[in-house]
């Protein structure tokens, strides 16, 4: 281990400084043994990139992966590739990756942020030490399939900071993961003036949000219907993402806020809006259960289509007014503006068109894999959901695939042309669960949705949801964060400071 490697240079530094003090005086022997310590010459090759980019790799290194994004499927592509023939690259705007099935959580304190953000170092150590494997905080602004170069742009949001500036990096294989943006069907406002939940800083927005109307609401001077606007959250969407956010709201403000803002307890409520069913993926059972199980808890449902957004309410399609003070969106996701610029054919909805190999046809060494990517109508194949199961076990299949590639010697740039991909992809659906608050979840295991198979709802369902997310979790550290978090939470309720 690095730690201990340091610890044995460091203690035998201080017995040769000690023996040497001793027959020689040495000034201030403390700062001159940390320097000496830090100076060390290095075992390891330096890492260093060189200003313009990374250019072609050499028969002398290893052939180059990069991958575009850190979601479900970059991650789970980048944790299966072998790094004895591959180095890795993975460019994306984040250094981590989200667990988005316990996201929801966070916005009430149920979880702390840190244990749905996995470190992408964790997930594939190389790109932090090894000479040949990097990250670079960045977004892909174009490929280009030709020369086998991305055009990347820096991130660097913020105040006093540097302005942006682009790098190009040369790959022998590119994986395309770059997920994909909130669908807003180009309603007025809503980019404006709701809130997403895809990343861990849209709940902490949220979070902020939310604890921010409650102490406002407290205040003196807020006349009544200020109060009740502040206080009204909207979530617009009825999928897995809206239902738990709702379910997870309401059972915030019945066991926390009703205790903590007495004074304000009759305002809070909540209000999920869809334009059809809610859960439309279920079985029709675990619907209507849903459906009680969230009116039971107080969420009101409305069922309906948003035509405007503004700053203070919403207007839906039959010219209903509804105050917010809280708008949360999850009305389904679209290809991104990079997805959309890409010069490839598309799959039905616009994603990136792709073979039963998960390659791009038209591009050479090429793929990509999923909420990015979709099945060619070609290939008789139907797109495949935007589910986080489907873009894991996609990562998973193109890492095997790229490690027996480069065993036989295609890793570089144009050496895979004419070898056998062996069998292609195929999906199996494991699945579908949702928490609904309150103890209850749904569990669908049917194989589709006219499918047969078990279909659980109550207790028993959310003991069997919380352990398999548990059990999916990605690293060990993350689960006790979790395993403690929901313990604390159990027996003192949840946070509800606001920093």
């Amino acid at each position: 281990m690095a730690w201990f490697r340091n610890l044995v240079q460091l203690s035998s530094l201080k017995s040769s400084l000690r023996s040497r003090s001793a027959t020689t005086p040495f000034p201030n022997t403390q700062f001159v043994s940390i320097l000496q310590f830090s100076s060390q010459p290095n075992s390891e090759p330096t890492r260093h990139v060189p200003s313009s980019g990374l250019g072609p790799t050499s028969s002398k290194e290893k052939p180059r992966v990069v991958v575009l994004g850190s979601g479900w499927a970059g991650c789970r592509a980048m944790k299966g590739l072998d790094t004895n023939i591959y180095d890795v690259v993975c460019v994306s705007p984040r250094n981590h990756m989200v667990f988005t099935p316990l996201l929801a959580s966070t916005c009430v304190g149920t979880l702390e942020f840190r244990s749905v953000a996995e470190p992408i170092a964790r997930i594939q150590p190389v790109i932090s030490r090894e000479t040949g494997s990097y990250f670079f905080l960045a977004n892909c602004n174009r490929v280009d399939p030709d020369n086998h170069v991305v055009h990347c742009q820096t991130l660097t949001n913020g105040a006093n900071v540097r302005e942006p500036w682009d790098f190009e990096i040369s790959y022998d294989k590119l994986i395309i993961a770059s997920g994909s943006m909130p669908l807003t069907f180009g309603i007025h406002g809503v980019e404006e003036h709701a809130f997403f939940l895809r990343e861990v800083h849209h709940a902490q927005e949220i979070r902020r949000k939310l604890l921010l109307n409650l102490m406002l609401s407290d205040v003196p001077g807020i006349s009544e219907a200020e109060k009740q606007r502040l206080l009204h959250c909207v979530v617009v969407g009825g999928g897995p993402t809206g239902v738990e956010f709702s379910g997870e709201l309401s059972d915030f403000i019945t066991r926390d806020v009703h205790q903590r803002y007495a004074h304000v307890k009759n305002y809070i409520h909540v209000t999920l809006i869809e334009a059809n069913e809610i859960l439309s993926s279920f079985d029709d059972r675990l619907r209507h259960y849903a459906t009680r199980q969230l009116t039971k808890s107080g969420v009101r449902l409305v069922r309906g289509i948003v035509k405007d957004v503004k700053v203070d309410k919403i207007i839906l399609n039959n010219g209903t007014e509804v105050p917010y003070g809280l708008l949360v969106w999850s009305t389904g996701v679209g290809p991104s503006s990079f997805v959309k610029s890409m010069e490839v054919p598309k799959s039905p909805g616009g994603r990136i068109g792709i073979d039963e190999w998960l390659r791009v046809p038209s591009a050479q060494d090429i793929f990509a894999i999923g909420d990015c990517s979709g099945f060619l109508e070609s290939t008789g194949k139907p797109v495949l959901p935007a589910l986080a199961q489907v873009a894991e076990r996609q990562g998973k299949y193109l890492a095997e695939q790229l490690n027996r590639i480069g065993k036989a010697g295609g890793g570089y740039a144009n050496r895979a042309r004419d070898m056998e991909f062996g069998e292609p992809f195929v999906y199996k659906h494991l699945g579908s669960m949702a928490s609904l608050g309150r103890y209850k979840a749904l569990v669908d295991l049917r194989q589709g949705k006219e499918g047969k198979g078990l279909s659980l709802a109550g207790f028993t369902s959310w003991i069997i949801w919380r352990s398999a997310y548990l059990t999916r979790v990605l690293s060990w550290r993350n689960r006790l964060y979790v395993a403690i978090n929901w313990a604390t939470t159990f027996v003192f309720g949840r946070d509800i400071s606001r920093i």
